[in-house]
This record gives C-alpha cells, sequence and structure tokens, in this order.
C-alpha cells in the first residue's frame, strides 16, 4: 500500500468518527494554514487605502468605505453563509466557496470603477470570513473530544498570524508591483490551496441537520436563546474583543503625536509583538481538553485585567508598552480559544450555526470597543482608554465569576 492510500485510509477513519482517531498533526497546521491564508483576505485593503484612493481619484476621507463595506461582508457571511456547514457536505461547501473567493479576488484586482471595487471587496469579506469560520467548524467536527482543544487552539493561532501578517505582505508586494497584484497573487494562492484541499480534505460521513435554509437561519437564534454555554461564553467574548479593540483602535492616536512621533508602519508593526503572546495561548485548547476550561478562564481574565497597567505606563518606557501587548493579547488569545473549544461541545451537528453565532459577539465588541475607545481618548487621553480598558476587562471577569458553573467544569 502507498504512503498516499494508507494517509487516505487514515483521514477517513478519522473523519468518519469523532472519538476513535486522532488528528495528525500535519493536517491540522494545513488547516491553521488554510485560514490564515483566507482570513488575510479579509484585511489585506486596510494598508492599500491610500493607493486606491489615488488610482481610483476618490478622496482619502472617502476610500475608507472600503473597509467598512469588506467588514459589512463578513458579517453577511456569518449569518447567511457560515450556517450551511451544518446543511451541507463541508468538504464540498470548502472547495465551492474557495473557487469562489478565487474569482472575487480576480474581480477586485481588475476592477476598473469604484463600484466594481466595492462589489468585489464584498464578495470578498463574504468569501474570506466564511472560507475561514468554516474550517474552524470543520477542523472541530473531525477532532475527538479530547483533542477537540488542541486542534482548534492550533487553526485559531493560524487566524492571528494571517490577520496580523496581511498589512505587511499587501504592503511589500504593492510596494514591488502595485496593489493589483497583492490581489492577483492572493487569487493564485486560493487556487493553489483549493488543490491541496481537494486532494487531503477527508470525505468525512456527513450528518445534515435535515432543516431548509430558512429553518437553519432561524434555528440560530433558538442556539442563543436556549444554549446557556453559547450565551455565556459570547457575552464574555463581547467584552473581551471589546477589550483588545479599545487598545488597537486608540494606540496609534498617542504614538502618532509627540513625543512619540512614530510612523503607521511603526505603529502597524506592533501587532507582531502580539502575536508571541497569542501563540502561545494556541496551547491554551489542550487545557480545556483536560476539563480545564473554567480555570484557564479565570487565569487569562485577571491578566487581562492586569494588562493595562503597564499599558497605562508606556510613557515611561518602551518595555511596559510591550509586556503589555504580549499579556493583552495572549489573555485575549486564552480566552478566545477555550470560548471555542467549550461551545463546540453543546450541540453535535451544529459547529458551523455555533462558530457563526459566537463570532457575533466578537464582531459587535470589536465595533463597540473601537468607538467607544476613540471618545475615551478624546475625553481623557490615554489615561482615560486604560481605564475604560481595564474597567470592560473587569466587568468580563465579574460576569465569568457570577456565571461559572458550581459543580462542572467544562459548562459556561
Amino acid at each position: 500500500m502507498s504512503c498516499q492510500q494508507v494517509s487516505t485510509t487514515l483521514l477517513n477513519s478519522c473523519a468518519e468518527s469523532d472519538t476513535d482517531a486522532s488528528v495528525p498533526d500535519w493536517m491540522v497546521w494545513l488547516f491553521a494554514i488554510a485560514c490564515g491564508l483566507s482570513v488575510a483576505n479579509v484585511y489585506y485593503a486596510q494598508p492599500l487605502l491610500d493607493a486606491l484612493a489615488a488610482d481610483f481619484k476618490v478622496a482619502t476621507g472617502v476610500i475608507g468605505i472600503v473597509v467598512t463595506v469588506t467588514q459589512l461582508g463578513s458579517a453577511v457571511a456569518l449569518l447567511l453563509l457560515v450556517p450551511l456547514g451544518d446543511m451541507l457536505n463541508r468538504r464540498r461547501l470548502l472547495l465551492a466557496q474557495l473557487g469562489a473567493l478565487a474569482l472575487a479576488l480576480l474581480l477586485v484586482a481588475a476592477a476598473a470603477t469604484p463600484v466594481y471595487l466595492l462589489i468585489g471587496m464584498l464578495f470578498v469579506g463574504m468569501l474570506g470570513t466564511a472560507m475561514t469560520q468554516g474550517l474552524i467548524a470543520y477542523a472541530a467536527t473531525i477532532a475527538a473530544p479530547t483533542e477537540r482543544g488542541r486542534v482548534v487552539g492550533t487553526t485559531q493561532a493560524g487566524v492571528l498570524v494571517g490577520l496580523l501578517s496581511a498589512r505587511i505582505l499587501a504592503g511589500a508586494i504593492a510596494d514591488l508591483s502595485g496593489w493589483r497584484m497583492v490581489y492577483m497573487v492572493s487569487a493564485g494562492l486560493m487556487v493553489m490551496l483549493a488543490l491541496v484541499l481537494l486532494r487531503v480534505l477527508p470525505q468525512r460521513t456527513s450528518h445534515p441537520s435535515g432543516l431548509s435554509y430558512p429553518q437553519l437561519l432561524a434555528s440560530m437564534g433558538q442556539l442563543m436563546w436556549r444554549e446557556r454555554v453559547l450565551q455565556v461564553r459570547g457575552v464574555i467574548a463581547l467584552l473581551m474583543f471589546a477589550a483588545l479593540s479599545i487598545f488597537w483602535s486608540a494606540i496609534v492616536l498617542p504614538l502618532s503625536a509627540a513625543p512619540y512621533n512614530y510612523s503607521k508602519t511603526t505603529i502597524g508593526a506592533l501587532g507582531l509583538i502580539g502575536v508571541l503572546g497569542a501563540l502561545a495561548a494556541s496551547r491554551t485548547g489542550r487545557w480545556a481538553d483536560q476539563g480545564w476550561g473554567q480555570r484557564t478562564s479565570a487565569l487569562a481574565l485577571i491578566l487581562l485585567v492586569m494588562s493595562w497597567l503597564p499599558l497605562a505606563l508606556m510613557q515611561h518606557g518602551w518595555v511596559f508598552l510591550v509586556v503589555g501587548i504580549i499579556a493583552l493579547d495572549l489573555a485575549g488569545q486564552a480566552i478566545h480559544v477555550t470560548n471555542q473549544s467549550m461551545i463546540f461541545n453543546v450541540q453535535q451537528g451544529s459547529s458551523s450555526r455555533l462558530v457563526g453565532c459566537y463570532m457575533l459577539f466578537y464582531a459587535a465588541g470589536s465595533g463597540l470597543g473601537a468607538i467607544a475607545a476613540t471618545r475615551a481618548f478624546a475625553y481623557g487621553g490615554w489615561s482615560a482608554v486604560c481605564m475604560l480598558g481595564a474597567a470592560v476587562s473587569g466587568l468580563a471577569l465579574l460576569f465569568w465569576w457570577f456565571s461559572r458553573p458550581s459543580s462542572t467544569e467544562n459548562s459556561a
């Protein structure tokens, strides 16, 4: 028997039984890489706004709508596309979405007018988000319950690296060959990724929900109403992502002004510091597998609150800023991985809808945090931002404390 046949047999047996086989490490890393490449498409436009404004002769104050439309596409995907994974064959769905994403990227690269650009960006946001969250749900589905946290944690680490690397990669390619080449290169990567996934994704025996599409969408509201784990973990996620958004939305304001006067490139590179903490947090999924989800949540939330102290002291030295960023992202990613590990155990056959519902809390928290951050800075400067961030983080810790279970460790 050839190596390919052995690999295929192993993957098929792993796919057909959620509890009897372990997902190979190389496949977990493939999911992580695929998630990173997919989510990067949603963020490529951010460092390219000035080039887009010049090419399409649009005012710089208006071109930000490109990012808004892309994020709108992400929200649409969470509501309308991601849940399809519980209704259709996940493997075929992912491959179809990947092909459509490649076409959407080519549409952006070839856009001759702002209207075509916005249409392309809308579909890039939709399909990039659908691919990312669909891959996470797929990975969680083929993983045994005892290793689900490990698989989700590693896959989520790929999302973070892709998100943070997107801005750097886009800027580098655009400097060499223009902004259109960014999307052409990404379209090529999506085609290559589709060929790889076509060959290695397990032919998992599907268990469709039996619901029609309208019923599937309606069931998301029922999940939100019935499942306490989703409710509690969703609120914790909303507050945690609001805290992260407060920092990352406001930090550019003091660092771009005196006495720092940092460039946008330097400020953007701060995100790479956060990768250190966030990647370390990928291992927290293993702790959730061992039944330590609540303890991990407690430690991460305490660290989230404490991270605001060094951030508030950044004027006394860059080391405080670095320590604060690492602590903030370590805590946030640990909470995120633990949350997802726990909600995927809620109800078998609903992983796509569960991740769609959960990420809606993320979107709400990120949006609210960004709005609150700029207002806090206008009111009281960086000190007010840190006080707000610490207060929101403390509220998340208090909510966890009062909502924690009395007996079972893995209930939310």
